[in-house]
């Protein structure tokens, strides 16, 4: 109208009179304009087959011209009348013609609302979803996004970094897909399939003899994370819960993959529709081989590498009716390690004073990990109108049979370099510290088996009125589950230094240590829960979920009867311009010991060990945004501050990935910290994640006072020191910063870069055999790695004009990947090598972690 106004009066006709009229109306129309207040409307647009944007879709208000169109990435932004309701219309060509009833909004408010159309052809319904408070208040996020992720290791957990709140590969580094969790260790993390809780190996030393973690990623439908303050309904762990679903296959699909470092396939399908349109039998299996030779021939101790892993599962599910649902989970992983090492020199230390170590090795390494598990579900969900319920009842085997074979003697030289830069010498040795021989000798077996069974239920009550909705879904559990558990250590070391056994002897050649002992447990568990979730809310003013709950075990070998009531409080006001959710939660957590925690470091076990306990408190912010007008992006921004108190704690040291339990419950403890996430579109169409955590995890042990070194008095010989309450406990990392990038070309979205970026404090550790006073007094470097990954679409059905002409046009999409692990090629560290002389002087020599490495990836869906 301005515009029109300029022209108006820069025309010689266009008299007084008529300028006076025309400014009279553009201000009666502006005044109008005024009176009309507004809210916004904004979402996303998806292809509800294949989940793709749906990109140039309309979306306008039926029976008026107000209407915009989807961008690149399906989002859409609208402004609407408040305080009135309208009909949403969604149009594209090829898709059906959608329509939403919105009822009315408030001035300057701003509602979600996502759209899933389907094609014309297509049998689905359109899937509306509005803006809602997320279950649990559990992180949730599609494995699409994850599959292209460069990862040495090719298991889900070693992404969790990346996309969850606390999490840390801890000292494994790279290697390992153990995880710690808020200053927890790994033993600490829940873990379920399918409503299946999954358990791991118990006997690993290292991350370079990790296979393949259960969760196979082609199989993944969903998951869910909590990092802490979770619900009643998950089991008995104090740090965390990883909950994965899979999928529910409605048509003949597969993958395969191949790499440098192994390869997958998987397939999945269903039986054709009856007469009522039911597809009774579903099935999806998977098949995976990891080899990391090529990966471990980047660390310093070199020798032949023979690392074979294999995993294969299936999920299959039979509806009997819409109501009868029978569903089989079956696994088989075997994991053998062979290594024959030849020798290894390690330099350390700092410009003032570098030392090197060098060993030559005689003997290897035999490991066979064998897990094999299997589990039945029968699910009831009958058919009522009012007041739906559930049942399930599920049972399971577990098998865990682990092998462990070590014979190495190595000789080793420590020699001090010279680091005069001008010297002729620079860079020798020039001065012998200590040479001697270290034998390993292992001989360890481990049979761990564990059936339980399980009756689950779920009743839901609407107790709505007309202006609010309210209900409350009750649940329910009962489980028992029984162990068995047979273990045989024979280990020894024997430690020589300048021709002398030690500990020195006079009399006879002794062993540095010895561990022989056979342990048998067979025990029985009970647990179970009850919780109740009331969900309140009232349109255009606020989404109220209250969850409470409490939980019951018994242990009969230790006779522990332990109560553990849980909360949360979510919060989301739908009034005001800015969509946010609140979080409140905490409760009690406890850990009744599995068998690595009974265990002595001397091979006795503890058959009294009491449960370890901790209260969480969890609050937190959840805030999602759009950001641009043209083309709007959502992003998601959460902060959670966090306090965790522990009691009855077993002490623990961890070297690489083993942890070693002292067998009592001697500490306590707190844990605090600070996780900040941003993730969403920061390039169109493609998701990125920001992860910044803080924390700080410090212990006690009971009768020991703590001692802190403050330095040294010179004229006295001595070393300084002070008292201190707490020490650090092992996963004491200060901070961690994880990103994962992702970007295309401009004009070639086909080719796209994936970062992977991890920073972190170093981890606290102590002297071998002497970590009590001056307890975790020491500290690892800060880990610090980039990984790279270049990926090329080459083809893809959905978009290719070619379609089956194409030379790949067999397949569904076709990806190629060039990824380059540990791009700065830094050398972080896993744990140490002690050395000891004949003067017991120990020397503690970094064991590091994987160079760079480049690796080739081909990935095909058909």
């Amino acid at each position: 109208m301005l515009a029109k106004f300029t022209l108006l009066l820069s025309r010689k006709r266009c008299t007084r009179d008529h300028a006076l009229i025309i400014l009279l109306a553009l201000f009666c129309s502006v005044g109008l304009s005024a009176q009309v207040s507004t809210a916004t409307l904004s979402g996303k647009v998806t292809d509800g087959v294949n989940a793709r944007p749906v990109e140039f879709g309309t979306v306008y208000i039926q029976g008026t011209t107000k209407a915009v169109e989807t961008g690149q990435t399906g989002r859409y932004l609208i402004s609407v009348p408040s305080g009135e309701n309208f009909t949403l219309v969604f149009n594209r060509l090829g898709y059906r013609q959608f329509t939403v009833n919105v009822s009315s909004l408030p001035e300057g408010s701003n509602k979600q609302i996502d759209v899933a159309m389907v094609p014309l052809e297509s049998d689905l319904e359109v899937v509306v979803r509005e803006s809602k408070i997320e279950e649990g208040g559990m992180i949730r996020e599609q494995p699409e996004a994850l599959r292209l992720l460069p990862s040495t290791t090719g298991n889900l957990e070693s992404l969790l970094p990346s996309i969850a709140l606390g999490v840390s590969s801890g000292s494994g580094g790279e290697l390992t897909s153990q995880y710690n969790v808020r200053g927890g260790n790994y033993d600490e993390n829940l873990v379920y399939v399918n409503g299946f809780e999954i358990y791991r190996p118990q006997l690993i030393r290292a991350g370079q003899q990790e296979g393949l973690t259960f969760a196979n990623l082609d199989m993944i439908r969903s998951l869910s994370f909590s990092s802490g303050g979770f619900d009643a309904r998950y089991g008995d762990k104090l740090s965390s819960v990883l909950d994965i679903k899979y999928k529910r296959p409605d048509s003949l699909r597969a993958s395969l993959q191949a790499s440098f470092l192994g390869g997958s396939a998987h397939v999945e399908g269903s039986s054709k529709a009856n007469k009522e349109g039911l597809k009774k039998f579903r099935f999806l299996a998977g098949a995976r081989y990891k080899t990391t030779r090529y990966l471990l021939g980047s660390l310093e101790t070199t020798g032949e590498y023979l690392p074979n892993f294999v995993d294969i599962q299936t999920y299959l599910t039979y509806d009997f009716n819409p109501q009868v649902q029978l569903a089989l989970l079956a696994n088989y992983n075997r994991s053998v390690y062979n290594f024959t090492p030849v020798d290894r020199s390690t330099a350390f230390g700092g410009f003032f004073e570098t030392l090197q170590l060098f060993t030559s090795f005689e003997g290897g390494e035999k490991d066979d990990f064998l897990t094999q598990m299997g589990g039945l579900s029968l699910s009831f969900i009958p058919q009522r109108d009012e007041n739906p319920l559930f049942f399930k009842l599920l049972t399971s085997a577990f098998r865990s049979d682990e092998n462990e074979a070590i014979a190495i003697g190595g000789d080793y030289s420590l020699g001090q370099l010279d680091t005069d830069l001008g010297s002729s010498t620079f860079g020798e040795v020039i001065n012998e510290l200590g040479s001697g021989t270290q034998q390993d000798f292992v001989r360890n077996f481990l049979d761990i088996q564990v059936y339980n069974a399980e009756l689950q239920g779920g009743l839901e009550l609407d107790v709505s009125s007309e202006t609010v909705n309210r209900s409350h879904f009750l649940q329910w559990s009962g489980k028992v589950q029984h162990e068995i558990v047979e273990d045989y250590i024979n280990e020894w070391e024997r430690l020589d230094s300048a021709g002398y056994s030690l500990p020195f002897d006079q009399d006879a050649v002794r062993l540095f240590s010895v561990l022989k002992t056979q342990n048998e447990l067979n025990s029985t568990r009970f647990s179970g829960f009850l919780q109740d979730t009331w969900t309140l809310r009232k349109p255009d003013e606020y989404d109220l979920r209250i969850s409470a709950g409490v939980r019951a075990t018994y242990w009969d070998l230790n006779e522990e009867f332990n109560v553990s009531p849980r909360g949360q409080i979510l919060y989301k006001p739908l009034g005001g311009t800015a969509d946010i959710s609140y979080k409140l939660a905490g409760g009690l957590y406890q850990q009744p010991p599995f068998y690595r925690e009974l265990r002595r470091p001397d091979g006795s076990v503890n058959r009294d060990l009491r449960a370890q306990k901790s209260a969480h408190l969890v609050t937190g912010v959840t805030s999602d945004f759009y950001y641009g007008k043209r083309n709007p992006k959502k992003f998601r921004f959460i902060a959670e501050a966090y306090y965790k108190s522990l009691w009855d704690l077993v002490s623990y040291e961890i070297e690489n990935v083993r942890i070693q339990y002292s067998g009592e419950n001697d500490a306590s403890g707190y844990v605090t910290g600070l996780d900040l996430r941003l993730n969403g579109e920061f390039v169109p169409g493609a998701d990125s994640w920001l992860n910044i955590s803080i924390l700080q995890a410090r212990e006690q042990l009971r009768g020991v006072q703590h001692r802190r070194v403050e330095g040294r008095d010179v004229d006295a010989d001595s070393t300084l020191f002070s008292v201190t309450e707490t020490v650090p406990r092992p996963t004491d990392q200060l901070f961690q910063v994880s990103l994962f990038f992702q970007d295309y070309l401009r004009n070639n979205p086909n080719f796209r870069t994936h970062v992977n970026l991890t920073v972190g404090g170093g981890l606290p550790f102590g002297i071998l055999n002497n970590n009590q006073i001056y307890r975790n007094a020491l500290r690892f470097d800060t880990y610090h790695r980039i990984d790279i990954g270049f990926s090329w679409r080459l083809y893809d059905r959905l978009e290719s004009r070619r379609g089956r002409k194409h030379l790949l046009g067999f397949t569904r999409a076709t990806f190629l990947s060039l990824e380059v692990f540990n791009l700065m090629q830094v050398s972080n560290q896993a744990g140490n090598t002690w050395i000891k002389t004949i003067g017991e002087q120990q020397y503690a020599v970094p064991n590091r972690l994987t160079g760079r490495r480049i690796n080739l990836r081909l990935v095909m869906d058909f």
